[in-house]
C-alpha cells in the first residue's frame, strides 16, 4: 500500500491527466476497428489543423493541404514524408507556438544517429504513459508492484545513489553487473518481484546464468517484458525456463511513444489511439496521434517492420491491428567486395535457420572493413549448424564477403544497448 501510495502521489504531481487517459484506454481497448479508425481520422485532423496554425514548418509544408477534404485515413497519403535528418534540421521550425501549461524535455538516445532533443506537453506524455500501464494490465501487472529493471549504465557513484534513490521510491531495484555476489542479491530480491523489464538482451543473460548456476527461480512474476532491443528466437525457451513466464514485447520510440504493445496471447497489437501506422516498402512510418508541442506526422522511424493482414483476429478480442514483427533497421549497408547489400539479409539468414533446421541463434555482425564480416554468436554450434548457417550466409552474399564465425560471445553487462549490426565503415 506504501508504494501505491507513493506511485499515487508522484503520479498526480507530474502527470496529472493519466488517469483520465488510463480510464480511456481501457475503455477504447473494447472499441470495434470501425471505432478505432474513426478516432484515428478525428485525432489526425485535429493535428494536421493545429499544426498548420502553430508550427512554422508545417504552415509551409502543408500550405496546399486542405484538411476538409480527408474522409479517410488513405488520405494521410496526401502528405510529405518527415525523415529523421528532418526533425534535427528544423527542430525548432517543427516546434509549435503554443503556451502549453506544462511541458518537459524529452531526449532520443541517438543510438542509431544524432540524438533528438524536444518538448512533449504532459498530456502527451500521461497518453504515452497510460499506454504502458495499459499493457501492464494484460498480464495483471499494477506499475507500482516490486520490478526488477535492466538497463544499461555508465554511472560514477554519486549517480549510482540517486538511482537507487529514485528506484527505491518506484518500489524498483536494478542489476548493475553479472559478478556473482552482486548477481545472487539481485536474483534473491527477484523472489517478491510481479515484474521484470528493460534491456531484452540483459533479461536472457541473466535467464541464462539463473538455468546455468541451477538457482533458485521467482515464483510469483506475472510478466517478462523486453524492450528497445530485438527479442531473438533464441531467448524465449531460456526466459520461460528461468522466470516461468515467457518474454513479451513492447516497441516504440522516444518521439512516437509506444507504437506496439504484446498481449497475453502473444500478439503485438498496434496502440491505435496514440499512432497511425504505415507499411510502406516494408518501413514503418508512424503518426504520433498525440503529441502537438513536437508534431511527428508521417515518420520515417528507420525500421523495417511487417504488419498482419487487417483481417486477423487475436483471441484475446481486441481489435486492434496487430503488427508481427520489427525485422531490423532502415539504411545501414553492407559492403562487399564489389557489391552493396541491405543489413536486412541478416534478419533472413537467421530466420531461415530458425524456420527451416529449428535453429535459434543470438548473433551480432561486425563489419570493420569492406568484404569482411565478423559474426559473434552467443551459442555454440554443432559441425553440422555451422555448415547450414554458412550456406545460408553463402545464399545471401555469394562469394564477395569472407567472415570469420565467433561462438559462445559473452554480452557484458552495463554496455547499453546491443545492436545486431554495427560498421565502422
Amino acid at each position: 500500500m506504501f508504494h501505491k501510495l507513493i506511485f499515487n502521489i508522484g503520479e498526480r504531481l507530474r502527470n496529472p491527466s493519466i488517469r483520465k487517459w488510463f480510464v480511456f484506454l481501457k475503455q477504447s481497448e473494447h472499441w470495434s476497428i470501425e471505432q478505432l479508425e474513426a478516432y484515428q481520422l478525428a485525432q489526425l485532423k485535429d493535428l494536421i489543423s493545429f499544426a498548420k496554425v502553430n508550427s512554422e514548418y508545417y504552415k509551409e509544408t502543408f500550405k496546399n493541404i486542405d484538411i476538409k477534404s480527408f474522409t479517410s485515413l488513405k488520405d494521410i497519403q496526401q502528405l510529405p514524408l518527415l525523415s529523421k535528418q528532418d526533425v534535427i534540421l528544423h527542430n525548432e521550425k517543427i516546434h509549435t507556438k503554443h503556451a502549453f501549461k506544462k511541458v518537459f524535455t524529452a531526449t532520443t538516445s541517438g543510438s542509431s544517429g544524432d540524438p533528438l532533443v524536444y518538448k512533449r506537453e504532459e498530456s502527451a506524455d500521461s497518453f504515452n504513459r497510460a499506454s504502458i500501464f495499459r499493457g501492464y494490465s494484460w498480464h495483471n501487472v499494477q506499475p507500482w508492484e516490486r520490478n526488477g529493471y535492466f538497463w544499461g549504465f555508465d554511472f560514477s557513484r554519486f549517480k549510482q545513489l540517486k538511482i537507487s534513490a529514485l528506484d527505491a521510491l518506484q518500489n524498483r531495484f536494478r542489476m548493475f553487473d553479472y559478478k556473482e555476489k552482486a548477481f545472487n542479491r539481485f536474483v534473491k530480491k527477484l523472489r517478491k518481484a510481479t515484474y521484470i523489464h528493460g534491456y531484452s538482451s540483459m533479461i536472457y543473460q541473466s535467464a541464462k546464468l539463473i538455468n546455468d548456476k541451477k538457482l533458485p527461480k521467482p515464483k510469483h512474476l506475472k510478466m517478462v517484458k523486453g524492450t528497445s532491443e530485438k527479442i531473438y528466437d533464441s531467448y524465449t525457451e531460456e526466459v520461460q525456463k528461468a522466470f516461468g513466464v515467457p518474454i513479451i514485447s513492447e516497441y516504440g520510440a522516444a518521439e512516437t511513444g509506444i507504437i506496439a504493445f504484446e498481449c497475453a496471447k502473444g500478439n503485438m497489437h498496434l496502440n491505435m489511439e496514440g499512432v497511425l501506422v504505415e507499411e510502406i516498402d516494408k518501413q514503418i512510418v508512424v503518426t504520433n496521434l498525440q503529441m502537438k508541442t513536437f508534431p511527428i506526422i508521417r515518420y520515417q522511424l528507420g525500421d523495417y517492420i511487417e504488419l498482419a493482414s487487417k483481417d486477423t483476429k487475436c483471441s484475446c478480442g481486441m481489435a486492434h491491428y496487430i503488427l508481427n514483427e520489427v525485422a531490423g533497421r532502415v539504411g545501414e549497408n553492407v559492403y562487399g567486395n564489389k557489391e552493396i547489400y541491405p543489413s536486412l539479409y541478416f534478419y533472413y539468414i537467421f530466420k531461415n535457420l530458425g524456420k527451416k533446421h529449428d535453429i535459434k541463434l543470438t548473433y551480432q555482425i561486425i563489419q570493420k572493413e569492406k568484404g569482411i564480416l565478423i559474426f559473434n554468436l552467443k551459442e555454440n554450434l554443432t559441425n553440422k549448424h555451422e555448415q547450414l548457417l554458412k550456406q545460408e550466409i553463402y545464399n545471401y552474399f555469394s562469394d564477395d564477403i569472407t567472415y570469420n564465425i565467433n561462438q559462445n560471445v559473452k554480452k557484458k553487462a552495463g554496455n547499453g544497448k546491443t545492436k545486431s549490426f554495427i560498421s565502422y565503415i
